[in-house]
């Protein structure tokens, strides 16, 4: 970074630092937390063993004393395959208990969870599978380790426990180790940030319905849950129906998924009728929200506090939260940083205000898994590069501009496509939209927008008159391509726009 970095201030922040946080090496650490994760989970089976841990819906449900006792076993399964402390084992089973018991099990042993993308081509799994050094691995149609229960003594806080892979969207993906202590500061900023209860008998019940391989599932849902000694609910695969059906069903209190989803949850036929009184927390985050939709979420969930989120792997999981009392008001903010967090500007230009978004704490990967020199590029002086071009408000809060890669240069004028999506997005008829350049031999660049039709058919013209009406004349789009079906997307709900650069073809420009 050639600009010193322009500190994010928390003097109007609604998390505070509260006691417990302190420096070490310059990095913000929370205090009186467990130090593993073993310490949480031993700590919940001693307390409350009959609650009730993991559901799988359709599938099995296991106390915090099940869940211990099965996972030890798997421990003792992988020790007996070789598996010693730090060794990587690969998670590769569908979303449910046995992924659960697999994770849980890894860490029981001293070992290294490797999250698998499911959904990853051969050759990809096989480039992770290699990258990461797995020395077990766990496909789908392999069975759980099993043998004498088995319990790693000696980890720390700074021992590694998962290994999570950035979706590769540039290029191979990049393998995050995350520690016991990364894992154990996400959960508690989310508890600070959301007023979670932390005695014995929680009652926080929340439902998991995006892939456990991703952060957000794993380690926002699964592990907050067992932080709390609440439940985590598990989606095998998105039902929408089901969904619906299991709000009142297993009485879910936190729900978490990307804006999409909600889109299609909300005009589901009959859900106004079903019963979400429970429901007290409703999260989002992956992609720019309607603040129309933002609303919508309003009426369906009356009693339930809405709150927008923003992290990425790097750092397992959050590091701004945009409160309940911002949500549709500021619905084009991430919110502010977490408790335990520090984040920073490095100006791009002459506002210090806005330029390239860092941050750094106890929850930021110190680099990438045998990557010294993608590391050496991504954290400098401590600070994590993000690659997010961000604005910070007076009081604050953080507002995604562009992802650095995908800002447009139109004739020396810089574009945000993340502006354009979010008008796009509250335009008449439209669904979901991505902004993307298109290659012009004048101007350099120019503004086309990917178009997905609602219930109601698009009308182009509309849209852009939409778009003239909120958008400097620059900004708005000279290129429109509509398309059916969903626009392609990350497990966290993240546009991928090089897939859809390759799939889109242009027609005529419209002026």
């Amino acid at each position: 970074m050639a600009r010193p970095v322009v500190q994010v201030s928390r003097s109007h922040n609604p998390f505070p630092r509260s006691i417990g946080t302190r420096y070490v090496d310059g990095i913000p650490r929370c205090s009186n937390i467990p130090e593993t994760l073993l310490d949480v989970l031993r700590g919940h089976v001693e307390a409350r063993p009959d609650a009730e841990a993991v559901v799988e819906l359709g599938g099995q449900r296991l106390t915090y004393a099940q869940l211990w006792e099965r996972a030890s076993r798997v421990a003792g399964g992988l020790r007996a395959q070789g598996v010693e402390r730090g060794d990587r084992v690969a998670v590769r089973y569908p979303a449910g208990v046995n992924w659960v018991l697999a994770f849980w099990g890894t860490v029981l042993a001293g070992g290294v969870a490797v999250a698998v993308n499911t959904r990853s081509a051969q050759p990809e799994v096989e480039f992770v599978l290699g990258d990461s050094g797995v020395k077990v691995d766990l496909s789908a149609d392999s069975p759980l380790p099993d043998g004498s229960p088995q319990v790693a003594a000696g980890l720390g806080a700074a021992d590694v426990a998962g290994l999570f892979y950035t979706s590769g969207t540039t290029g191979r993906p990049k393998g995050v180790p995350t520690t016991h202590e990364a894992f154990i500061t996400n959960a508690e900023n989310m508890v600070r940030c959301l007023g979670m209860p932390r005695d014995v008998g929680s009652d926080l019940r929340t439902l998991i319905s995006v892939p456990l391989f991703h952060v957000t599932a794993c380690n926002s849902q699964l592990l907050v849950a067992a932080y709390v000694g609440g439940t985590a609910v598990i989606m095998p695969e998105l039902d929408l129906p089901a969904l619906a059906e299991s709000l009142p069903a297993e009485r879910i209190s936190f729900l978490v998924t990307v804006p999409a989803v909600y889109s299609l949850l909300l005009r589901q036929p009959g859900f106004s009728d079903v019963d979400v009184s429970g429901v007290r927390t409703v999260g989002y985050g992956g992609a720019p929200i309607a603040p129309s939709l933002v609303r919508a979420l309003q009426e369906a969930f009356p009693r339930a506090r809405l709150m927008n989120g923003y992290g990425m792997t790097e750092t397992a999981s959050l590091i701004a939260v945009l409160p309940d009392r911002d949500t549709v008001e500021h619905a084009d903010s991430v919110g502010y940083a977490v408790p335990s967090v520090d984040l920073g500007v490095v100006p791009i230009g002459e506002d210090p205000s806005v330029g390239e978004l860092v941050v750094r704490g106890a929850n930021v990967t110190t680099g990438y898994w045998n990557r010294p020199e993608a590391t050496a590029e991504a954290v400098v002086d401590g600070w994590l590069r993000t690659g997010d071009v961000v604005r910070v408000d007076e009081v604050g809060r953080v507002h995604i501009i562009d992802r650095i890669k995908d800002i447009i240069n139109r004739g020396g004028e810089n574009v945000s496509s993340v502006e354009v999506e979010s008008v796009l997005l509250s335009a008449p008829g439209v669904a979901d939209a991505a902004v993307l350049a298109v290659p012009d031999d004048v101007m350099g660049e120019k503004v086309g927008a990917v178009l997905v039709a609602g219930q109601e058919r698009i009308d182009v013209d509309a849209v852009i008159a939409h778009c003239r009406d909120h958008l400097a004349d620059f900004k708005v789009p000279q290129y429109a391509a509509v398309v059916t079906g969903t626009l392609p997307r990350n497990a966290g709900g993240k546009l991928l726009k090089n897939q859809l650069r390759q799939q889109v073809r242009w027609g005529n420009p419209l002026r």
